[in-house]
């Protein structure tokens, strides 16, 4: 069995491979293809540039050995919506914008990964950012801000409403020294705990499944017949289509703002009780519904049931332990609500692609 590989460089192991590799959808002579070395995995990345400011990706690899991706990944900010291929049940379409940051993750063997990319540079990246937050519900644009106002709060500096962090962040664009890197325009993240955990709500709304429309557009990217600038135009005017499908997507939850605010307030009970929570059951008792209403009202909400929301937020609640101390990892399991800890490992290695005990020796060497 391969030792686990722990690569503090992302960019440093893939190989420069050619337009003209046969396991490709189409190539171009301008389009950078990395390959997965024998030793890591097989399978490549296509990077098709179709202007200064917008990268079309395809990607298309499975992994032969455990890896640890441990370090920064300096880019500029960039908006990216990603659309998985499905070979399995899999079919939600994940937006994530962002500068560059640390960067610490796992990927297991046999890990498969076949999907589409839209990358967003610069202005353009902060216009569609601008796009899917105009789309969100009321209560997720004010999570957003709040997390916005308490990145400006732990740097010292006076906190921004969310249409002034825009304004900001174009007016970091605008520098003459840009990119950014690690983030030296932004402070480090030190959340009240209320503020990380709702991570797991930001990154629900951020989520969306694969309509039928998003994939038959994905299928003409992949068997575009042309070539040249007729190529690119043409990828350039389906990867747009693609992403305003995604962001037509994009729409608040349909539920009468009684019931809404039900769900709004079970969530916060699973929050602040995820050592010890009340079963569905009871949950819907205090929220003054019932168990029907109340799965409904989660999967209209958070695409997901209670249960398996709550399963988030103490891998989440975890993650935070395992970052800010040494604290002994069945500790950090009971904290978080798990009896067992190898049932909190299993968990934690299909959130993150690491054992908790390995992800807490990246962070904190000593803690071995």
């Amino acid at each position: 069995m391969a030792a686990r590989l722990i690569i503090n460089n992302p960019e440093s192991w893939l190989l420069p491979g050619s337009p003209n590799d046969p396991r490709l959808f189409h190539g171009g002579v301008s389009d950078q293809i990395l390959l997965y070395p024998d030793h890591i995995g097989q399978g490549y990345r296509q990077y098709i540039q179709l202007r200064d400011d917008l990268v079309l990706v395809i990607m298309d690899y499975t992994i032969h050995r455990e890896l640890v991706f441990n370090g920064w990944l300096d880019q500029e900010f960039t908006t990216k919506f990603e659309f998985p291929i499905s070979r399995g049940n899999e079919r939600s379409s994940d937006f994530i914008p962002g500068f560059s940051s640390k960067f610490l993750a796992g990927l297991h063997k046999g890990q498969e990964c076949f999907e589409v990319e839209v990358i967003f540079k610069g202005h353009a990246a902060v216009a569609y950012l601008q796009a899917c937050i105009d789309r969100y519900s009321p209560r997720t644009q004010q999570l957003i801000e709040e997390a916005v106002q308490a990145m400006w709060r732990c740097r010292g500096s006076k906190p921004l409403n969310l249409a002034a962090a825009i304004n900001r962040l174009k007016a970091i664009i605008n520098r003459t020294d840009y990119p950014v890197k690690r983030h030296s325009d932004f402070p480090s993240i030190a959340f009240p705990d209320h503020l990380y955990l709702s991570a797991v709500d930001i990154n629900h709304a951020n989520r969306s499944p694969v309509t039928p429309d998003m994939e038959s557009v994905i299928g003409q990217i992949l068997s575009c017949p042309y070539r040249g600038e007729t190529r690119r135009g043409y990828l350039e005017k389906k990867a747009l289509e693609l992403v305003k499908l995604r962001i037509e997507a994009i729409a608040p939850p349909r539920l009468h703002p009684a019931d809404l605010d039900c769900i709004y307030q079970a969530a916060s009970i699973l929050k602040a009780q995820m050592a010890n929570p009340p079963t569905v059951e009871e949950l819907a008792r205090q929220v003054n519904t019932n168990r029907l209403k109340l799965n409904q009202g989660f999967h209209e909400v958070y695409g997901t049931t209670p249960y398996k929301y709550l399963r988030e937020c103490r891998l989440v609640k975890a993650q935070r332990l395992l970052t800010e101390s040494t604290m002994p990892v069945e500790r950090i399991a009971a904290a978080v609500g798990y009896s067992s800890r190898n049932q909190f490992a299993k968990a934690f290695r299909k959130q993150t692609g690491l054992n908790p005990k390995l992800f807490q020796m990246q962070v904190w060497p000593e803690a071995g």
